[in-house]
């Protein structure tokens, strides 16, 4: 399972270009930082106070002060810019940040979001989730099922995020997008075929014209 978040995280770097301002949730989006090529300059942004994220710190260059939202170790780049909460979201609610890459329990056909809690369970709260959903494009990044069970519905069953907000979709099967009509799939892993796909998805599945394999290295 973690060659897969793995494969998927390498993918979702791929989606930014020079100059992007993007913010990583917590969770498997968090390894997306370590996959951004070299000649792509990118600055992540984290809600908890800080502009430019780097790789996931080890023994070798942990400093206890920088952590990102979700209580990890990391690095930082040289250009780095801290800030307090009330900056961050600023930014975020000010529509600053251009993507953010989060996870998901459930994503609709027509992009609401799920991610925040399941009835019953105790949870902190919905933190920043919804205030980037509603100042950025949301790129999901997942597991395409949660055990077997489907992820991307016609329709949301858990209490939502945010309406409408997820732009594309990456899982370790596909590249989706999601469009007014519907989640359309432009890329697709050798590993699997188009029925495993559709079977493992609980909404219709539109195929693009210029579909092609999934990018990794």
């Amino acid at each position: 399972m973690a060659d897969l978040k793995e494969r998927i995280a390498r993918r979702c770097a791929k989606e930014f270009q020079d100059g992007d301002f993007i913010n990583l949730g917590i969770g498997l989006p968090t390894q997306v930082a370590d996959f951004i090529p070299d000649d792509v300059i990118v600055t992540c942004h984290s809600e908890n106070g800080f502009a430019g994220i780097d790789l996931m710190a080890d023994a070798s260059n942990l400093d206890v002060d920088i952590i990102n939202s979700g209580g990890q170790y990391v690095t930082a780049v040289p250009r780095v810019k801290y800030f307090d909460t009330s900056e961050s979201f600023g930014l975020v609610r000010g529509g600053h940040v251009k993507y953010t890459v989060l996870g998901a329990m459930e994503v609709a056909e027509n992009g609401d979001l799920a991610n925040w809690i399941v009835p019953g369970k105790k949870v902190a709260g919905m933190g920043g989730a919804m205030d980037l959903c509603a100042g950025a494009d949301v790129i999901i990044t997942m597991l395409h099922t949660q055990k077997g069970a489907h992820k991307i519905l016609k329709k949301c069953t858990l209490p939502l995020t945010a309406e409408k907000c997820v732009v594309k979709i990456i899982t370790e099967m596909a590249v989706m997008d999601v469009r007014e009509d519907g989640i359309w799939v432009v890329e697709l892993h050798p590993d699997f075929t188009w029925e495993e796909l559709q079977a493992a998805t609980g909404c219709e599945l539109h195929k693009d014209p210029d579909m092609k394999a999934y990018q990794e290295d």
